[in-house]
């Protein structure tokens, strides 16, 4: 059964960066927050070419935003810090992202800190979440949730007995299927055309229609579902996967490898068609799953590095081993030697001396747990 591609990329980023905003910038947030109150209306502020829209939400702090082809700004108030918390917040609009990608999310996040006058280094920024989606049109498919083969344990927000999945449904039609924790890994199979028209974002239907105009079909005409049914599979990715495992933190990071980072979760959470084989890891994927992987793989050919930064870590730590091994090897060979031990002895001397090495270490003014804990913020070697 045949399915277009209607739409591919970003659908959400999101960077934290420790720095607190200056005081100037706080005092004309706080004004424009006071202004927003008075007139339960946002308040527009000119900073430099950046417009800012500034709510009277945010109880310790200013929310703000740059419109729909911009991002939601959240401001730590300086003079009320939250403890812990990082002082900005920034989530890129979703329409922003679908036209000007990853290029123009870090182009409007770098002409807004310049605007507003905050200083800042590559070091403090801290990528969040990143979610990729494409949409099909495939008024053929309705998903189904024994389909999806995800990790055994993974979080969910809802449970039914199948999987451990999140299922939305409209009376007996499912319109969605949802899987995993955001803060992790989390993929999401729903119904876009519903979600458009019920929140009239009718920019997608433009984006869509571009795609059909380019490819020479005609345009879909959401009024008839049978031939407008579009279904968004997405993947999202939070601080589990981006920093923890792949260890990206800046958009140098993420143009090198966010691409690994996905293709590493389509493999660990995937859409499959059901087989009686009762091995579910053995089932073969759903045509569009295997659309959405190539997608990705194509999309983000030039985002990917190929290795994962545990790779990295376990060959420093082998090399390390064989390092302080050898060591160990040449500390026992001359205290052999100035014990007179011969050859043919050297092993019975080594676990004799075992022994002798243990009870110097329950000896010792330090507890052992605190010298491998030490040894441990040395090498730094952990995964």
């Amino acid at each position: 059964m045949d399915a277009y591609i209607l739409h591919s990329g970003f659908d959400g980023l999101k960077f934290t960066i420790q720095t607190d905003i200056p005081p100037a910038l706080r005092a004309e947030l706080a004004s424009a927050k006071e202004h927003a109150k008075t007139t339960h209306s946002d308040c527009i502020i000119e900073l430099g070419p950046i417009k800012l829209s500034i709510t009277s939400k945010g109880a310790r702090g200013f929310t703000a935003n740059t419109g729909d082809h911009g991002a939601v700004w959240l401001f730590q108030d300086p003079e009320d810090r939250i403890p812990n918390n990082p002082g900005i917040t920034v989530d890129f609009r979703a329409f922003g992202l679908a036209t000007g990608g990853l290029e123009g999310a870090e182009q409007h996040f770098r002409d807004c800190m310049t605007a507003f006058g905050i200083p800042y280094v590559e070091t403090q920024l801290r990528v969040a979440r990143a979610d990729f989606a494409v949409d099909f049109l495939a008024p053929w498919f309705e998903p189904d949730r024994q389909a999806l083969v995800v990790p055994p344990g993974t979080k969910v927000t809802e449970y039914t007995g199948v999987d451990e999945t999140a299922t939305v449904s409209s009376g007996g039609r499912v319109t969605g299927l949802r899987a995993g924790a955001i803060a992790n890994r989390q993929i999401a199979i729903y119904d876009k055309r519903a979600e458009v028209i019920q929140s009239n974002k009718l920019g997608w239907l433009t984006i869509w229609n571009a795609a059909r105009k380019v490819s020479g079909h005609p345009p879909i005409d959401l009024s008839d579902r049978n031939t407008s049914q579009v279904w968004r599979f997405e993947m999202r990715l939070g601080s589990k996967q981006l920093r923890n495992k792949f260890e990206l933190r800046n958009w140098d990071d993420i143009r090198s490898a966010i691409g690994d980072a996905f293709t590493d979760s389509t493999r660990r959470m995937r859409y499959c068609e059901p087989t009686h084989d009762s091995n579910r890891a053995r089932w073969p994927l759903h045509s569009l799953w295997r659309l959405y992987e190539s997608v990705i793989a194509n999309d983000l050919m030039v985002n990917c590095c190929g290795l994962l930064p545990s790779n990295v870590i376990s060959a420093n730590r082998a090399a390390k081993m064989r390092e302080l091994d050898a060591m160990l090897c040449g500390v026992f060979v001359s205290r052999a030697a100035i014990s007179g031990v011969q050859a043919d002895d050297f092993e019975e001397f080594m676990d004799a001396h075992v022994a002798a090495l243990m009870r110097l270490s329950d000896e010792h003014a330090t507890k052992l747990e605190e010298r491998i804990a030490k040894a441990n913020a040395r090498y730094r070697l952990n995964d």
